[in-house]
């Protein structure tokens, strides 16, 4: 099977792994050039990805059997819709399906159209003279979310990226001003819980879901410092996450398949990968965003633990409509994930450092290297660009012992970088829990949820995960 992969970050070269674990040649069509992928694919070309045209005479010229969609901004463009009319299967939706990810002001309001209660109470705000009158009509702690794609970086949290109302109004207006071809932005009512990502393979026959995971935003530890695009995640044994419940899972699963009907009583069919951002609060599950593909660094995680069925079957599966159950299959494990970037990311990064990654050695702990925004500069050796450069994923029974291989790995990695290091950790762990107890009142409904800080060796019936194979 030959599947041609768009994009040339680490999540891609996570995806690219697992499709040549299970025997299938990879083309890749990337604006830049990453040393992971170059070693797994068969043909690389240096085309930008947000051009129809070029990808899918990329596409025909490879004869691929069909393509994966990693980044947002492909699908923005239409790369998918002029893929299909070239009679080329795609895992990602139409440009009109990506919406639900490049307009937050469309996602908004599709649910709300529908009547699916998993929003924050929102305004949209098109004009500079609009801000205050919509700020006083929040009237409480909001968050400011450009309308469009910002690469995870344009959302701006009162509390954490500014502290009196005045200040996140200036902010808006800013934007305004800065941004008039931007569609405009949503002030929403801030949300306080705990995030977590549900990512699931939508096609026609169904919806199926992932391990849940846990990301890190923001740059330094403590989850302090500016909104990136995630500095690394972790995932837990049992698919659910120290503070999250099956339930709660399942309510947000639900929120997901709502979604996809909406699109769909819309005109709006919808085959790919559908990714749920949520705020578990005190009144369940609040989304936050969709996007229209895996995650990064999500999908690092996730697809480390796919290693039981054919991934590329799978995935051919989402492009064509139909999927075998018995390929959506994850190991019980614990993963880790940590971004190794560019000192003074996301704001002031230091381009050009040169990295040495010393891989035999970090793959005899057991852990992956997966490259992200890099130039290669020789043997072992790579230059570090503004973005993020090398994932490390490890994978364990519990998510700090996941954490701690990763730790490991990282001193076979020499050069200058920054990394959170309380990623996965045990003290970071159980401030989440303990932050989540804060929430919830004995007798407030919902009822309070069972919190633990560790995955249990053989988790409970009710806690059973989605997806395993007996």
């Amino acid at each position: 099977m030959r599947v041609l992969v768009l994009g040339g970050g680490a999540r891609e070269h996570a995806i690219a792994a697992a499709l040549h674990t299970a025997g299938a040649q990879v083309a890749v069509a990337a604006s830049n050039i990453n040393p992971g992928l170059k070693a797994l694919a068969f043909e690389y070309a240096t085309v930008d990805p947000t051009q129809p045209g070029a990808v899918v005479e990329v596409a025909r010229a490879q004869r691929v059997d069909y393509a994966v969609v990693g980044p947002e901004a492909p699908l923005a463009a239409g790369v998918g819709d002029a893929l299909r009319a070239s009679e080329v299967p795609v895992v990602g939706p139409s440009k009109a399906g990506a919406q639900i990810e490049s307009s937050k002001r469309f996602c908004r309001e599709l649910l709300a159209r529908h009547g699916i209660e998993a929003s924050p109470r929102f305004v949209p705000v098109s004009n500079l003279d609009e801000v205050d009158a919509r700020v006083a009509e929040i009237n409480g702690p909001f968050v400011v979310k450009p309308v469009g794609l910002t690469a995870g970086k344009g959302v701006r949290v009162q509390g954490v990226d500014f502290q009196s109302a005045e200040e996140g109004a200036s902010y808006a207006k800013q934007y305004l001003a800065a941004h008039p071809e931007a569609g405009g932005i949503l002030l929403e009512e801030k949300a306080e819980g705990e995030e977590f990502t549900l990512m699931a393979f939508v096609t026609d026959s169904g919806i199926f879901p992932m391990p849940i995971v846990q990301d890190y935003k923001r740059a330094a530890e403590h989850d302090t410092g500016p909104n990136t695009g995630g500095m690394g995640a972790y995932s837990q044994r049992d698919h659910l996450l120290p503070f999250l419940s099956a339930s709660m899972r399942d309510r947000a699963l639900e929120i997901l398949r709502k979604s996809v009907e909406a699109l769909r009583s819309e005109g709006i069919p919808y085959r790919g990968i559908l990714y749920g951002g949520f705020m578990l609060s005190a009144r369940g599950p609040v989304l936050m965003e969709f996007n229209a593909r895996f995650g990064d660094p999500e999908a690092i995680n996730v697809l480390t633990l796919y290693e039981e069925g054919n991934f590329a079957e799978l995935l051919l599966g989402v492009a064509t409509g139909r999927v075998d159950p018995n390929l959506v299959q994850f190991r019980l494990r614990a993963t880790a994930v940590k971004y190794l970037v560019a000192p003074g990311y996301p704001d002031h990064p230091v381009v050009g450092g040169l990295i040495t990654v010393d891989e035999p050695a970090i793959e005899e702990l057991g852990v992956h290297v997966r490259y992200g925004s890099v130039d290669a500069a020789g043997p072992s050796q790579v230059r570090l660009t503004g973005s993020r450069g090398i994932a490390l994923v490890g994978e364990a029974s519990a998510v700090h012992e996941a954490g701690a291989r990763v730790e490991a790995a990282i001193a076979h990695v020499t050069g200058e970088f920054q990394v959170r290091h309380d990623i996965a950790s045990k003290a970071d762990l159980a401030m989440r829990v303990e932050r989540m107890r804060g929430l919830f009142v004995p007798g407030a409904k919902p009822s309070p949820l069972p919190l633990s800080v560790s995955a249990p060796e053989a988790p409970p019936a009710s806690h059973a995960p989605m997806n395993r194979r007996a």
